[in-house]
């Protein structure tokens, strides 16, 4: 499987890292351009390239940058993108780090809008997770100690890939339900930051409220 990854921070350079060691083919971008790279390569494995090299031809593309920077992407950034590229949106949305997005403050899920930026479908992943977690959290399959992520999205096949690859790099997945249904892993609910196995994450969703925390509303 082809993977690239459009972001660089702490959950894209340590999901290269996982991704990498478990033998994927991984490239990696951000907004400066392949050169700025070179030491996050030496760490990670992954090939440096420019954003829509990140999206030419690949099986699975991580977007992991914050949510105010998603509508700077280049527009045709999916153009060489395969029909049946599977996109992941780690994003979560923090106004005072983002501003105002109006339509997110009215309701529509954070996932749903980059969504809506991308032109593509999105599933939601590896939002509620630390990011040192990435690397220092994995375990084998059936490991009492292994955490769990919750998984959203509308198509069932993207999913199942998401998770198959959730799975390979140390972790068990929950299916959250379709993309509306995903404000139940965004910030200040239950589930995220929690450390949970698969029966406290499908707990943990269940409790969510769908009111959005004061804290996390502009």
């Amino acid at each position: 499987m082809r993977i690239g990854i459009i972001g660089a921070g702490h959950i894209g350079g340590n999901l290269a890292r996982r991704l990498t060691a478990a033998g994927y083919d991984v490239s990696i971008a951000n907004s400066r351009g392949p050169e700025s790279l070179v030491d996050v390569a030496s760490k990670t494995g992954a090939r440096p390239v420019w954003a829509k090299d990140a999206a030419r031809e690949k099986d699975l593309v991580i977007v992991t940058i914050p949510e105010k920077d998603v509508k700077e992407l280049p527009k045709d950034l999916f153009a060489s993108a395969k029909a049946d590229t599977v996109v992941v949106d780690t994003g979560n949305y923090y106004p005072k780090r983002d501003g105002k997005i109006a339509s997110i403050e009215d309701g529509t899920t954070e996932s749903r809008w980059v969504s809506e930026q991308l032109g593509r479908p999105v599933v939601k992943a590896f939002n509620t997770i630390y990011a040192h977690n990435i690397v220092d959290r994995p375990r084998p399959k059936g490991d009492d100690k292994r955490l769990a992520l919750p998984v959203a999205g509308d198509d069932t096949r993207a999913k199942q890939v998401v998770m198959k690859v959730i799975d390979e790099i140390g972790f068990d997945s929950v299916d959250a339900g379709g993309l509306d249904d995903s404000w139940r892993q965004q910030p200040g609910t239950p589930v995220y930051g929690a450390e949970l196995d698969a029966n406290g994450v499908k707990r943990a969703l269940s409790e969510a409220h769908h009111e959005r925390p004061k804290e996390f509303r502009a």
